[in-house]
C-alpha cells in the first residue's frame, strides 16, 4: 500500500513509475477522491471549532445552532468516510513501484538472464519425466489423489516421500545453521486482515482458498505461502532497530487455487493446488532491502549448489513481478524432460510496501520512526526441488541416485529403485 502524503507529494512520478507496470490504473479518480477526502476533512475540522467556540461561550441562545453543527459534522463525517472508502479501494490495488534496476517489459518474454551454474546433466537415453519416474517406480499416485481429492493433488510414497522430507529438513538445517534464519512452525491459517498486509487481498482474493470456521471468527484462508503468515509476525509493531535484521525461515504446506493457469502443467507436480515449500523472510532497515535481496537469493542457489543441480537466475521485468515487489530473482532449475530451466524459487525485494500495509515500523538513530523493509523468497519450492533431483539424477533403468548432501537424511540410502 503506498502512503498517500508520498503519493501527492511526487504524484506525476509515482504516476510514470507504475506505468512501466503495465497496469491499468484511473489515477486522475485518485487524485480527485484525494482532493475530496481532504476538503471534507478540512470541512469537518473548521465545523468542530465553530462548535467548540459556541460551547465556550456558555450561550444558550446558541445551543440550537450547536446542535445543528453537530448534524452536519455527522453528514460530513458519513461522505468522507464514503469517500476514504473508496480511494482506498483504489490505492490497496495498486502494485508497488519498481526498482530503478529493475528491466521495463511485458511478460516472462522480457526477464533477463544474470547468470548460469552447474552442469547440465548428458543421458545416452532419452530422460524420462518426473511423472513417468515416480510412477515407473510406484511412489508418485496422481490417479489415487484425484479419486479421494481431485486433480492437481498427488500422493507422494514410499522413498520419494522419504526424499520430500529430506529436501526439506536438508533446506531447513542448512538455513538455520549456515544462513542465520530462526525456524517458525507457523499457523497455516491467515485472517483476512493478515492476507492484506502482504497483499493477497483484495487483488488475489480468486486465487485463496478460504475455509469456514464459524460466524464469529471473521473470514479465514489457508496460506498461500509462509510467506503470509511469517511477515505479518511483526505487523503493528515499532522494532528496536537493534533486532533488525529478522531473519525467519519455515517449512510449511502451501495452498493454491492457480485461478488462470487452466490448461498449464496439467500433467505433474509443477503447478498444483498443495505443495510444500521452505520459505524465507527478512525484515531489515529499508535502506538495506536491496542488500538483503543479494544475501536471501544467494542463501537460496547455495541449496542448489549443494545438491549439484544445474540453474540459472534471472531479473524478472516490471510486467512480470509480484504484486509487492520491487525488484526481484527468479531461480530457474533445469529440468531434462522439458529440456529447460523452470522456476524453483524467487526471492523479493518489497521495500516498504508491505510494512506500510501492516503498519511496521522501527526508529532509526535519529529516532525518526520509519517503515521497515521485508523481503521473501523461496528457499527452495521443495515439490520442484522433488522433480529436479528425480530428473537430473535419474537411471537409464529408471532408479533414481540420491544427491551425495541427501544421504544423511535417508539413512545413507544411495538409490531409489523398484527393487
Amino acid at each position: 500500500m503506498h502512503n498517500l502524503k508520498e503519493v501527492r507529494k511526487n504524484f506525476e512520478s509515482f504516476k510514470e513509475s507504475l506505468k512501466k507496470r503495465s497496469v491499468n490504473i484511473d489515477f486522475s479518480k485518485l487524485k480527485d477522491l484525494d482532493k475530496k477526502n481532504r476538503e471534507f476533512i478540512q470541512e469537518k475540522e473548521n465545523l468542530e471549532k465553530e462548535k467548540k467556540v459556541i460551547s465556550k461561550s456558555k450561550d444558550k441562545s446558541l445551543f440550537e445552532k450547536s446542535k445543528k453543527i453537530s448534524k452536519e459534522i455527522e453528514e460530513v463525517v458519513d461522505k468522507q468516510n464514503k469517500v476514504k472508502l473508496e480511494l482506498d479501494q483504489i490505492l490497496s490495488n495498486i502494485p508497488n513501484i519498481p526498482h530503478k534496476d529493475v528491466p521495463i517489459g511485458n511478460d516472462e518474454n522480457d526477464n533477463i538472464e544474470i547468470s548460469k551454474s552447474g552442469k547440465i546433466p548428458e543421458f545416452d537415453f532419452k530422460p524420462r519425466s518426473h511423472y513417468e519416474l515416480g510412477e515407473k517406480l510406484g511412489m508418485l499416485d496422481f490417479d489415487l489423489a484425484t479419486k479421494t481429492t481431485g486433480s492437481r493433488f498427488v500422493f507422494v510414497k514410499n522413498k520419494l516421500a522419504l526424499l520430500e522430507r529430506a529436501l526439506s529438513n536438508f533446506m531447513l538445517d542448512t538455513h538455520i545453521k549456515k544462513n542465520g534464519y530462526e525456524e517458525i512452525s507457523p499457523p497455516l491459517l491467515a485472517s483476512e486482515n493478515t492476507m492484506f498486509g502482504t497483499g493477497q487481498l483484495p487483488k488475489f482474493e480468486n486465487d485463496q482458498f478460504e475455509v469456514k470456521l464459524n460466524e464469529e471468527s471473521g473470514r479465514k484462508f489457508l496460506i498461500p505461502t509462509a510467506e503470509v503468515i511469517l511477515t505479518n509476525m511483526v505487523k503493528e509493531k515499532i522494532i528496536n532497530q537493534k533486532e533488525l535484521p529478522i531473519r525467519f525461515v519455515a517449512s510449511t504446506p502451501c495452498f493454491r487455487k492457480e485461478a488462470g493457469s487452466y490448461g498449464k502443467d496439467t500433467k505433474g507436480m509443477i503447478r498444483q493446488h498443495q505443495f510444500y515449500k521452505v520459505e524465507l523472510v527478512s525484515i531489515v532497515e529499508q535502506e538495506k532491502c536491496l542488500e538483503e535481496l543479494e544475501r536471501m537469493t544467494n542463501c537460496a542457489t547455495n541449496i542448489l549448489d549443494m545438491l549439484e543441480l544445474p540453474y540459472r537466475k534471472v531479473i524478472l521485468c516490471t510486467g512480470d513481478m509480484g504484486f509487492s515487489a520491487e525488484k526481484t530473482y527468479d531461480i530457474e532449475v533445469w529440468l531434462p524432460s522439458e529440456k529447460k530451466y523452470r522456476e524453483i524459487s524467487s526471492c523479493s525485494s518489497c521495500s516498504t510496501f508491505q510494512a506500510t500495509r501492516m503498519k511496521t515500523r522501527y526508529k532509526n538513530e535519529k529516532k525518526d520512526t520509519l517503515f521497515a523493509g521485508t523481503l521473501n523468497g523461496s528457499g527452495l519450492a521443495i515439490g520442484r526441488s522433488l522433480i529436479a533431483v528425480l530428473e537430473n539424477y535419474q537411471k537409464k533403468d529408471g532408479s533414481v541416485e540420491i544427491p551425495k548432501v541427501l544421504r544423511p537424511y535417508m539413512n545413507n540410502l544411495e538409490l531409489i529403485s523398484t527393487n
